[in-house]
């Protein structure tokens, strides 16, 4: 139970060599908020982590090597967080740019295809944002933490947008 059948620096490796691909893998499939995670996507982080887990530990099963590998999965996120913070190319690497996905009363087709957006996300968002129609729009932005920022056109009168901040999926796992 609390002995280990591999040295814990091997533990350390594998973990650390999971955890990058993971992030990778992530950055890769989009942004997503844990509040947008459909079922599909859900499940298929449940699945990751169940088959990614074998590789992690090897043939350990201890408890010390999962006291190993929580260690070092939470000491590498702190220390990524840092990075980001600090390090300019890793900030623009692990984080997305806003993308304009509507101007002057006309949705850009083209850039909600490529971020994984379909009418009915940013129809919700101008309704969030008091407003019914794309032509009362004069941006929309789809910003880098998954949230839809709407600018009214001059002249719109509009209610005050909700204060709570929706986020949009970006696309598939």
């Amino acid at each position: 139970m609390w002995q280990l059948a591999v040295s814990p620096v091997e533990i350390v490796v594998r973990t650390t060599i999971i955890y990058l691909l993971f992030l990778v893998s992530l950055r890769i499939s989009g942004k997503r908020q844990l509040g947008q995670f459909t079922l599909f996507d859900i499940a298929l982080v449940l699945l990751a982590a169940n088959a990614l887990q074998p590789a992690m530990t090897g043939p350990d099963q201890s408890i010390t090597g999962g006291a190993i590998i929580i260690v070092t999965i939470f000491s590498l996120n702190r220390i990524v967080a840092e990075a980001r913070l600090r390090i300019p190319m890793i900030q623009r690497l692990l984080e997305f740019e806003p993308t304009t996905i509507g101007r002057n009363g006309k949705w850009l087709k083209d850039q909600m295809e490529e971020q994984g957006l379909d009418l009915d996300d940013v129809q919700a968002a101008l309704r969030e944002h008091g407003l019914i129609r794309p032509e009362q729009m004069k941006l929309a932005v789809l910003e880098e933490d998954g949230s839809i920022s709407i600018v009214p056109a001059a002249g719109e009168d509009t209610p005050q947008a909700k204060r709570r901040r929706r986020r949009y999926k970006r696309s598939a796992f």
